[in-house]
């Protein structure tokens, strides 16, 4: 069973449509029947069957899918020694990121690891957090750079976790509005717009006034950009990333006030998948991304964090390789 196959069959069976399949796998509709079809006639039975919801994988798919993700883990993880072995780093990798890490933060960096690895090609996918952490899961990207929920951070002992420096939260609102009150409940008195429930912003925001009152909210909208735009027009206060709304603070579109209560922080964290052996270039930007990407904004009073600690510890290959 060749790994191309293999991978073509979990694109299938995870999106459950040779259309998102194909796209999934960068490859055209037909390529996608013609690789299925290959591999039911390698192995003799038929792998998926059509329901109205799409496609099912039969008894005989369920049971290769397991085997599929470790033949294809093995996989990755031979070449990734091979390379190791013979010295050379270059190679593909996927970046995921939330918008708004991706525009702030990894937009001005990549350039200049890109500048310093020129044998590494790297890509970028931009989407919420789920996603991010759904497509780190079926080996979609390589690492997903997001502000990661505290109560959700040990779901998947697959994955891998080093917060790399604690973005300040702001509380921001149009220019020329009242000062904000000396206590938080007071403070949710006022009007917020905030981003919809589920999302990691929306997570802060509730996290923020857990031990208060409910705060009032103005609008729930779905992008920290719409946010903005709205706290600019007056529409209500927002409790939002600084590095989200910097150019806006800077351009005077809106203005910072004093957060009545304990510092707030959001852990800008980079998470990937747990090998036996790690692609040469995965070990060289995240090693990067350690050291370069975890320096608080100029004045933020938050320190980076855990950034002499090993990225991969308690692995004896991994130790060796670095």
């Amino acid at each position: 069973m060749h790994p191309r196959l293999l991978r073509t069959f979990l694109a299938v069976a995870r999106s459950r449509n040779i259309t998102r399949a194909a796209e999934a796998v960068h490859l055209a509709q037909s390529s996608v029947s013609d690789q299925i079809q290959a591999l039911e006639a390698e192995l003799g039975t038929a792998l998926f069957t059509r329901s109205k919801s799409g496609l099912d994988l039969t008894p005989a798919g369920l049971a290769l899918k397991p085997i599929a993700e470790e033949l294809l883990r093995l996989d990755g993880e031979a070449r990734a020694a091979v390379l190791l072995a013979a010295g050379q780093t270059n190679g593909t990798l996927t970046i995921g990121a939330l918008e708004t890490i991706a525009s702030a933060r990894l937009a001005p960096w990549l350039p200049g690891f890109q500048a310093i690895h020129p044998e590494i090609t790297v890509r970028m996918k931009v989407a919420d957090s789920g996603t991010l952490l759904r497509q780190l899961g079926d080996g979609d990207i390589d690492v997903a750079f997001c502000f990661e929920r505290s109560d959700l951070a040990k779901a998947d002992e697959r994955l891998a976790r080093r917060t790399i420096v604690a973005e300040p939260l702001v509380l921001v609102a149009a220019p020329g509005h009242d000062a904000a009150p000396h206590d938080l409940a007071a403070l949710a008195a006022r009007h917020f717009v905030v981003t919809e429930p589920g999302c990691v912003y929306r997570h802060m925001f509730d996290t923020a006034f857990a031990e208060s009152t409910a705060p009032r909210l103005a609008a729930e909208v779905g992008s920290i950009g719409a946010i903005a735009r709205l706290v600019a027009a007056g529409a209500g206060l927002s409790l939002v990333p600084r590095l989200a709304v910097s150019d806006a603070l800077e351009r005077g579109e809106l203005v910072e006030l004093p957060w009545p209560g304990p510092v707030q922080a959001a852990p800008l964290t980079m998470i990937w998948r747990r090998r036996r052996v790690h692609p040469p270039a995965l070990r060289q930007l995240l090693a990067a991304a350690r050291d370069t990407l975890a320096r608080p904004e100029a004045g933020s009073g938050v320190e980076s964090a855990d950034s002499a600690k090993p990225l991969f510890p308690n692995r004896l290959t991994e130790a060796a390789a670095s």
